[in-house]
């Protein structure tokens, strides 16, 4: 019986992590490699497909698409596709380091670790601009709902937001929670919140069909800047694709806040495949490995 990657609706989101993307550098050895990464991932890893590495392999997954390039009045979120996308969950990021290596060599000479970007948890689940992230998610049966296929793989939409903290703080606190649409302190949603409010833009039931997904979002620094790595998963990418739509002013012309102090750097969708005995079950793809399921005819 298939099962879903039980780190999709773990909760909370954990201590620290890793976003690991790769591109592929030789298709001929990708089998081997996708038999060494069933073999090594365990429930403490999240592991997508993204589509060029489906297209590449000739199979095809219904719903897996590029991230789109979503470009509106102020706001442009830039697609940076990748082959294939490990999130890998721990509580020390000295070990998080280690097995990031052990993957990223059992992976070569397929694929080539082109992003590596390490995640933490801020206090209970906050963003760094110290409002709590992912109030609105879905719990227990609605949240399988809302992340899972029938089959229980589910699809996940990553981007890189990137903050400007010095200059979201230096405006007045009524303003800061104008942009949100919540009040700091007590995150009580602000009934008299803009319209361009985060809040407003991407209220989940205030779409049709209602647009649900379950958030996995971790803050993120480096290099002396920081942010927020936005993951969603859904049954499919449609309602996070018209969460962002909205924000990026082409619903109705009116822009999410959040772009006056954020920039997003990527974006990229990946499928991620349901379990079967514990492993990955990669027989929708046209060169899964030998790992016990039979290929596709």
């Amino acid at each position: 019986m298939s099962q879903y990657q039980p780190g999709i609706l773990a909760a909370p989101v954990p201590l620290q992590a890793r976003h690991l993307f790769f591109a592929v550098d030789s298709l001929d050895a990708v089998p081997a490699a996708l038999d060494a990464l069933v073999q090594r991932v365990d429930s403490a890893a999240v592991v997508g497909f993204g589509e060029p590495l489906v297209t590449a392999l000739g199979a095809q997954i219904d719903g897996l698409r590029p991230f789109p390039a979503v470009s509106g009045p102020g706001a442009h979120n830039p697609s940076t596709q990748q082959a294939l996308w490990v999130w890998l969950h721990g509580v020390d990021r000295g070990e998080l380091l280690l097995r990031s290596r052990a993957f990223e060599k059992a992976l070569a000479p397929a694929f080539r670790l082109v992003q590596s970007t390490e995640g933490f948890r801020f206090k209970t689940g906050f963003d760094l601009t110290d409002y709590e992230d992912g109030t609105e998610n879905p719990h227990d049966d609605a949240a399988v709902e809302a992340a899972l296929t029938d089959s229980g793989a589910s699809f996940a939409a990553i981007q890189q937001w990137q903050h400007d903290l010095d200059g979201f703080a230096a405006l007045p606190a009524e303003e800061r929670d104008h942009i949100i649409g919540r009040r700091h302190g007590d995150n009580e949603e602000l009934d008299d919140a803009p319209e361009s409010a985060h809040t407003k833009r991407t209220a989940q039931e205030s779409f049709t069909p209602e647009a649900f997904v379950v958030r996995r979002s971790m803050p993120w620094a480096e290099n002396g800047q920081a942010g927020l790595m936005f993951l969603a998963f859904g049954h499919s990418f449609d309602a996070f694709e018209a969460q962002l739509r909205r924000m990026s002013g082409l619903e109705d012309g009116i822009v999410d806040g959040l772009y006056r102090i954020s920039t997003p750097l990527t974006g990229g969708y990946y499928w991620c495949p349901p379990l079967k005995d514990g492993r990955l079950a990669l027989n929708a793809l046209s060169l899964a490995p030998d790992t016990g399921s039979e290929r596709p005819a």
